[in-house]
């Protein structure tokens, strides 16, 4: 059997890198030996992450990024490779949310998070494809949601984004599979985040995963084998309330 490989000697960009998911997908990325960037709009935080992270022996870079903007993401990702010298995965991480009936949904609104969820996936996706194909492969990892199967009222917005989020992945892993690119969605059931924990404080927290959790998966689709790539994996909490 063919060992599984490291992240020794790798360079991942990580979206939303500041906190939740994405923080604890830099923590396990570089405990398995990965150079990270941490890439978050909130450039603050994102430093203070990054910092944590070469406190404790790690590589690592802050980045401050709008995933929306698509010269930021260029300019990002380029940043990367000048400061590193390779580029082997982006994880694209980095979601909003709107929870709101639809009559109360506004399209500015609307048109932020698809710009945030989806458009900033493509972007990162098509920036790093080029550098990866450059470079000879590299992978592409997209956070998705339990939103991108099923459906509940108020969420129309994240639904839409995340659902066009794993169609856009799967297209990606056709398109790009014959230039040694993987791309892997990650379809995640709850976490204790803040990105659910702020919104909802009346949650129980005991229906949710840890986040580390989830990022373990990550790292799994990061480290298989040369010849072999996951198009699809999903992660759930054993008492998930969104799939049976």
């Amino acid at each position: 059997m063919q060992p599984q490989e490291s992240l020794s000697g790798k360079v991942v960009f990580v979206t939303g890198g500041a906190r939740g998911l994405g923080a604890a997908i830099c923590v396990a990325a570089t405990v398995q030996g990965a150079t990270v960037v941490v890439a978050d709009i909130n450039g603050a935080q994102a430093g203070i992450t990054a910092e944590n992270l070469m406190r404790d022996g790690a590589r690592a870079m802050a980045i401050e990024l709008d995933v929306g903007d698509e010269r930021a993401v260029v300019t990002g990702l380029e940043h990367t490779v000048a400061r590193f010298g390779r580029l082997d995965a982006v994880i694209n991480n980095a979601a909003i949310d709107m929870t709101l009936p639809i009559e109360e949904l506004e399209a500015q609104a609307w048109e932020r998070v698809l710009r945030t969820n989806l458009t900033g996936p493509f972007l990162v996706a098509k920036a790093a494809a080029v550098i990866m194909r450059r470079q000879g492969g590299g992978q592409i990892v997209n956070i998705t949601s339990t939103a991108a199967r099923r459906a509940w009222p108020n969420a129309s917005v994240y639904h839409a984004s995340k659902w066009g989020l794993l169609g856009l992945s799967h297209a990606l892993h056709a398109e790009l599979r014959p230039h040694r690119i993987k791309v892997t969605a990650i379809v995640a059931g709850g976490m204790r985040t803040p990105f659910l924990l702020d919104r909802f404080p009346d949650i129980d927290v005991d229906t949710l995963q840890d986040p580390a959790n989830v990022a373990r998966a990550v790292c799994f689709a990061l480290t298989q084998p040369e010849e072999t790539v996951i198009p699809e994996l999903m992660v759930l909490p054993m008492r998930e309330t969104s799939w049976p």
